[in-house]
């Protein structure tokens, strides 16, 4: 059975090897195709200008593209014509894949002042940016009706140390906002999950750990595992809003997804602790 992942950086290579380790064939669609990891196979491709050279008989397929910057034009690149020449390669090879799933964000969703945030709310994309994801999701169920948009919050793990560097430079000040985060590898084994289980997954699920919280309390926590300073407050008033909300994972925990970093705490922990390590 082949599988297809297009887009195959962190995330993406993380995917490929847990559904290799369970005896799919995966192909890994990037630039770079000599950064992919046996027993991965590397195709080299430049999805915004190119359609991919597939096989016939793609079973499961993940697009898990990324921007090469946070412009606009960086996001249509990757998004939408990378998307577009993924189909066009699909066409050419007459594949029609069992499942597809799209890795997408949960910024489409806005700020919610606060509020919890589940798959029944409308997007709210605040940001041209989030405009464009957005759009790559409608875009991916017209070619994929039935196929699975899995909207990640914000990704730590090996080798994602904003925070802990922040912490580390003394810069701390944070707010009371609202924040939600998934390890890499929570997120990984949530698409493996969704591509592999026996019933048909719904068309949407918002990926995230179990506990929304304020990033002063990360900062705090993060603070006390370095033995570093604690975060200096911020007026409420001055405090930066990246789309405060607080996610709900209800619907894919009840899919059947099982969390090996259930909150920041063991995420984080993992990580001071050096386990694991980012692919290229």
């Amino acid at each position: 059975m082949s599988v297809v992942i297009a887009g195959c950086g962190d995330l993406g290579t993380e995917i490929g090897l847990r559904l290799a380790d369970q005896g799919h064939e995966v192909l890994g669609l990037r630039r770079r195709a000599e950064l992919v990891p046996p027993p991965l196979a590397g195709v080299p491709v430049d999805l915004s200008a190119e359609a991919p050279g597939l096989p016939g008989d793609v079973e499961l397929l993940v697009v898990a593209t990324a921007a090469d910057g946070r412009t606009p034009e960086a996001y249509r690149a990757a998004y939408l014509d990378g998307q577009r020449h993924l189909f066009d390669g699909l066409r050419t090879a007459g594949a029609l894949p069992r499942r597809a799933l799209l890795i997408s964000s949960t910024a489409v969703c806005g700020d919610a002042d606060g509020a919890e945030v589940t798959e029944d709310d409308p997007p709210a994309p605040a940001t041209p940016t989030a405009q464009i994801l957005l759009e790559a999701e409608e875009l991916f169920h017209e070619q994929f009706p039935h196929g699975t948009v899995l909207r990640l919050s914000g990704i730590y793990g090996p080798g994602r140390t904003r925070l802990i560097d922040k912490v580390r430079s003394g810069d701390t000040a944070a707010g009371a906002a609202w924040t939600n985060r998934i390890h890499r590898d929570d997120a990984a084994a949530a698409a493996v999950h969704l591509l592999t289980m026996e019933a048909q997954p719904l068309t949407l699920y918002l990926g995230t750990d179990d506990e929304p919280v304020p990033e002063r309390e990360v900062l705090e926590f993060l603070a006390q595992e370095l033995g570093a300073p604690l975060p200096e407050d911020v007026p409420e008033a001055d405090a930066p809003r990246r789309g405060s909300k607080r996610l709900s994972n209800a619907r894919l925990r009840a899919s059947g997804v099982q969390l090996r970093y259930p909150t920041y705490r063991e995420g984080y922990r993992a990580v001071l602790a050096g386990e694991g390590s980012r692919h290229p």
